[in-house]
């Protein structure tokens, strides 16, 4: 009885041996590059591999069996030509010494993929080690974009630079597009707006989360960083196009914006800001975009006065 029961064993084993993994296929039909890095342990050339600099959100997946290996969070800038990580996921990644003794070889815990070697004492960062992988060795899955649906908004309170430089900083916001609205022409150019002709007031677009910050709140904040009470301009900026102005989506945006109004007018400010239909919204020139961000300045005439 013994013996059958040793015989069936023996049995099961040869045949789980004789079935091949989905990932050992695969390893047979590795490029002929990628056979010399994974399978012969070799190392592509500096600065040569497409995720020395993705920055992207998601996970590195080992090319042959596609186990998870390193989190897009773990990864930094080692500035030494490969996808450098000071971190690994728990148990995917396995060290193992080098024949000549002087380094330590990463491989693919699962699979036993060459991955490249880890370093460690270096001081790149706080954890004091780095992963310096082969991208060869790599296939990165990003993270796919989450099923947020974004609201927009749309605010005139003068010079779109000092308006768009605030309201990017509001928790909950995407981005501010700097730009013109209320206009008779369509795609008008800085220069056409200018001229205080065309009809156009400089206007942001505010992409938003509602799910993270109010419309009531991007309300607030906007009448909190600019002078509502001022007319024909705002600040040194005077004409048509830069007068104060919120463009509404709909009647419950007007009512948020009235109702803020009227909490500022019985405080006392006598408010300039007018309450518009959206209109066509047309995006100004590349260079005004983040104007301030990339000059490395502060605006001149916008800033915060606690106003509720």
């Amino acid at each position: 009885m013994k013996k059958l029961f040793l015989l069936l064993v023996i049995a099961v084993i040869s045949l789980q041996a004789g079935v091949a993994k989905p990932w050992q296929t695969k390893l047979k039909n590795l490029t002929t590059f990628e056979q010399y890095v994974i399978n012969d342990k070799g190392t592509e050339r500096a600065f040569s591999g497409k995720y020395v600099n993705t920055s992207g959100k998601g996970i590195y997946r080992c090319k042959v069996c596609n186990k998870p290996l390193y989190r897009s969070d773990d990864k930094f800038n080692s500035h030494c030509g490969w996808p450098s990580f000071d971190d690994a996921i728990s148990g995917a990644v396995k060290e193992v010494a080098d024949k000549d003794g002087r380094r330590t070889e990463i491989v693919c815990a699962n699979c036993g993929a060459h991955l490249g070697h880890v370093f460690k004492g270096e001081g790149f960062t706080k954890k004091n080690i780095r992963h310096c992988v082969n991208s060869v060795s790599l296939k990165f899955d990003k993270k796919r974009k989450t099923d947020t649906k974004w609201a927009h908004a749309y605010f005139a309170g003068g010079c779109f630079w000092g308006v768009e430089y605030y309201l990017e900083k509001v928790r909950g916001v995407k981005e501010v597009i700097s730009g013109f609205m209320g206009g008779k022409i369509k795609h008008p150019t800085y220069r056409q707006v200018c001229t205080a002709s065309t009809g156009h007031i400089e206007t942001v677009e505010v992409v938003y989360d509602p799910s993270k910050v109010s419309y009531e709140t991007l309300v607030k904040t906007f009448f909190e960083i600019h002078d509502p009470t001022q007319m024909g301009g705002q600040g040194p900026d005077i004409g048509s196009q830069y007068i104060s102005a919120v463009f509404v989506n709909n009647d419950k945006e007007r009512q948020t914006v009235n109702k803020l109004i009227k909490i500022l007018e019985r405080k006392g400010y006598k408010v300039a800001t007018k309450v518009l239909d959206k209109k066509p919204f047309y995006k100004a020139e590349s260079y005004h975009q983040d104007y301030y961000e990339r000059k490395g300045k502060k605006p001149y005439c916008h800033g915060y006065v606690k106003r509720f």
